[in-house]
């Protein structure tokens, strides 16, 4: 027997954080969520598996329009065609609550009940399946202690969309312990809500496929479900399913090495060449670039990070033009010299040192530059109110973290200079 485990899907949620590229992949974007859902039904098809489970989240809210549950029912009448049933639970994004517009879906699509755990038994392969939708998004009881008892002689699978234990990324929904799960008796639990794949071996196989399509940087790598074979009742083997259409990668790139803004900028290229290496050619890489390290080249790169990226944009448009988008360039490096050389040259630039040490504990100097700089906080647009960190700390008046950061890379940028 074969099943695959999803959860997580979704459908029509949008991908974030490309919109100031020219050239961004509009269209990718747009329809990522569904092509990972099209795909995972074509393995479906493909490995003939004897079902699919769901465990929550297969929509991302309300829908907009009709279009989401027609693009879903034609996906489920492609599964129907090949004798595939699916088992449906909604999790707090898809709650009873929140689907407003419902479609008859097809009669190969079997949904659990919101008010009561629901149990599926499948006798020709002798399957269990129990599970419980959310009735409401802010589902914070322990769904999972209602469960029932399983059903003896067959292979006992829970549906379940929680937070489980020590997920604190994820709202606390539905919560459970891994013991408790364990102690139920069934064979596999499959989970939804957590993005990221877990899976737990004990008295049951407890699995997170993660979600289907990462949406964002902090939905990294690869990601899909899982397929799960069964022999004998017990379980054979657990495989991946990578079905994402478009990838998000977080690049550390270290530049202790460099010297001069160049030779960041071939640093960088190298290590993009490196993550296109590792990526398949069919699937696009979307990435963020993090430039660390203490370097001799961060005085050069203070302050310039709007040229960094254009030289970078300009490095991916040159090794993948249709492969790579640079999400965001980030600069986090640090001055090798620690202030001590500059302080023993007895000079402008070291009694400007000195200025800047002083200044971050002077009550009035940081009250005249917050004075200063919330004109400035005042008129810039709306996406850099949360984009700049140091927003917050200019209005609230905290200034002193500010120009600790500011003052060796200004330091060193006019030493440089010089």
């Amino acid at each position: 027997m074969k099943f695959i485990h999803a959860a997580d899907i979704h459908l029509d949620s949008p991908l974030t954080g490309l919109s100031a590229y020219p050239d961004a992949p509009v269209e990718m974007l747009r329809t990522a969520t569904r092509d990972a859902f099209t795909k995972l039904v074509s393995e479906a098809v493909e490995q003939q598996v004897d079902f699919m489970v769901i465990a929550g989240d297969l929509y991302d809210g309300t829908w907009k329009d009709h279009n989401t549950g027609i693009y879903f029912c034609k996906e489920m009448g492609r599964l129907k065609r090949a004798g595939i049933p699916v088992y449906l639970l909604f999790g707090n994004h898809d709650a009873e609550s929140e689907m407003t517009k419902k479609l008859q879906l097809p009669d190969n699509v079997f949904t659990f009940d919101a008010r009561k755990p629901t149990t599926f038994q499948l006798e020709g392969l002798k399957v269990a399946l129990h599970g419980r939708s959310f009735k409401d998004k802010e589902t914070v009881e322990n769904l999972a202690s209602g469960y029932p008892a399983p059903v003896p002689g067959v292979f006992n699978i829970g549906v379940l969309h929680t937070a489980l234990e020590g997920s604190s990324a994820h709202a606390n929904y539905a919560p459970c312990s891994l013991d408790e799960l364990h102690a139920k008796g069934y064979q596999y639990w499959a989970l939804g809500h957590v993005h990221e794949h877990q899976i737990w071996q004990g008295a049951a196989t407890v699995v997170f496929p993660g979600n289907l399509q990462g949406r964002h940087i902090r939905e990294t790598g690869p990601r899909g479900a899982v397929l799960v074979t069964v022999e004998d009742a017990e379980i054979a083997g657990i495989a991946r399913l990578f079905v994402d259409v478009l990838r998000w990668y977080s690049l550390d790139v270290d530049v202790a090495g460099c010297n001069a803004l160049a030779e960041v900028v071939v640093a960088i290229g190298q290590a993009l060449e490196a993550v296109l290496a590792d990526t398949p050619a069919t699937i696009p890489a979307v990435i963020r670039v993090n430039v660390i390290g203490k370097t001799q080249a961060h005085g050069e790169l203070f302050g310039l990070e709007g040229q960094l990226r254009a030289e970078v944009l300009a490095l991916a448009a040159a090794i993948g033009a249709e492969r790579i988008w640079i999400e965001k360039v980030k600069v986090n490096t640090a001055a090798v010299d620690d202030g001590a050389v500059l302080r023993a040259r007895a000079d402008a630039l070291a009694d400007l040192q000195d200025l800047f040490a002083a200044a971050e504990t002077d009550p009035d100097f940081l009250k005249g530059l917050q004075e200063e700089l919330l004109g400035l906080v005042n008129k810039a647009p709306l996406e850099l109110q949360t984009a700049v960190p140091y927003f917050k700390d200019i209005r609230s008046g905290d200034l002193m973290g500010l120009v600790q950061d500011v003052r060796p890379g200004l330091v060193a940028h006019l030493a440089q200079a010089e």
